[in-house]
């Protein structure tokens, strides 16, 4: 907490066009003792306090310069987020005065976990890194106040686990992921782990592989859903460019020339990256992206293949089948798609090469 009663004092003084002899006179002290108050050598008794405010027709608080603070919960907890990007220590003790305060409240408990989470990861400090656990474990209770749709008790366990691991403790975390890997949630983490510090490197496989396919498939969902953010901000250049390094990274994760899904989901991101070169005028690259999608679109339907087995570094996916929302064929999704889009002559354009190509 910081005080500013050495320079009110001296402001006021001048305020009132006072020496430092004349003040001295004023509340019956030496000179000396009014200067070292300004030069902060020295503070006032208490009394004294009460009589120089009195003097200067204000109250203590404004004489020390003191303000009352914002502690409530959400104030208290933008002030120790703010102290966390600058990596300031205050937000320890700021952490730990907030929860003597609020220690039956899950965004008190669940905020000030990650704190020491973060503080005792950067420090390696064990004692910050078990506080963590302990306020994570704490906060599971308190579950039900939760607002937060990200932030399940699943989610908790994974921060457990991140600091099990950082404690050395690697068995306890990679078996705390693999109770709590609902849908997959934390495959790679486990794959990771039991290959590069589990020593397991042939359990982590299956694992991996399954991380590797939810990725995939969130990336591409995500690329579509950019795709129509960019299309809304008319920013076709950066549509332009993350079509093309999806189709590029699609390329790369077949290993022949069989029909597979990944075709499918190829030929979709074609189709698109065939508009978003149209919008640009640049119609014989367009044509191009057209024709490959109607080829693949075609190559796919004639023989349909919903597994991943042929997909590079995904192992074990015999009995994996996957699909999407637009469609069970590919002309069916390509269909949905131009459907969204809602441009007339780009379905029109896409008609026709389609005519041309029986």
């Amino acid at each position: 907490m910081k005080l500013s009663l050495s320079e009110n004092i001296r402001s006021f003084r001048k305020q009132r066009k006072l020496t430092q002899e004349k003040l001295a006179e004023a509340l019956g002290v030496t000179v000396g003792a009014v200067y070292k108050w300004e030069s902060g050598q020295s503070q006032p008794e208490l009394n004294l306090l009460v009589k120089i405010a009195d003097f200067f027709d204000t109250s203590v608080d404004v004489l020390l310069g003191y303000r009352i603070r914002d502690n409530r919960l959400e104030s208290s907890m933008e002030r120790i987020n703010a102290y966390c990007q600058t990596y300031d220590p205050a937000a320890i003790s700021e952490a730990e005065m907030l929860l003597c305060k609020y220690p039956h409240s899950f965004r008190a408990v669940y905020g000030c976990a990650q704190v020491f989470s973060v503080y005792g990861a950067g420090s390696h400090n064990p004692q910050q890194l078990r506080r963590a656990l302990e306020l994570f474990e704490q906060s599971k209770v308190l579950l039900s106040q939760n607002e937060d749709p990200r932030i399940s008790e699943t989610t908790i366990c994974g921060d457990q686990s991140v600091i099990w691991h950082l404690l050395g403790e690697k068995e306890k975390s990679i078996k705390l992921l693999k109770e709590n890997n609902a849908g997959g949630i934390f495959s790679g983490s486990i794959g990771a782990f039991l290959s590069i510090y589990g020593n397991a490197p042939e359990e982590a496989a299956p694992f991996l592989s399954e991380a590797l396919v939810y990725g995939v498939s969130g990336l591409f969902t995500a690329i579509l859903g950019y795709v129509f953010l960019y299309r809304s901000r008319k920013d076709w250049s950066y549509a332009l460019d993350i079509l093309s390094w999806g189709t590029d990274l699609l390329s790369g994760l077949k290993s022949d020339d069989k029909s597979d899904y990944l075709e499918k989901i190829h030929a979709e991101m074609l189709v698109l990256l065939s508009y978003v070169q149209a919008r640009l005028g640049m119609q014989e690259e367009s044509m191009g992206s057209m024709k490959k999608a109607h080829t693949m679109a075609a190559h796919f339907d004639l023989m349909p293949d919903y597994s991943l087995k042929p997909m590079r570094f995904a192992e074990n996916m015999d009995q994996s089948a996957v699909f999407d929302i637009l469609g069970t064929t590919a002309s069916e999704s390509i269909s949905s798609l131009i459907s969204l889009l809602n441009d007339q002559e780009f379905a029109r354009q896409w008609n026709e090469a389609a005519e041309n190509e029986k």
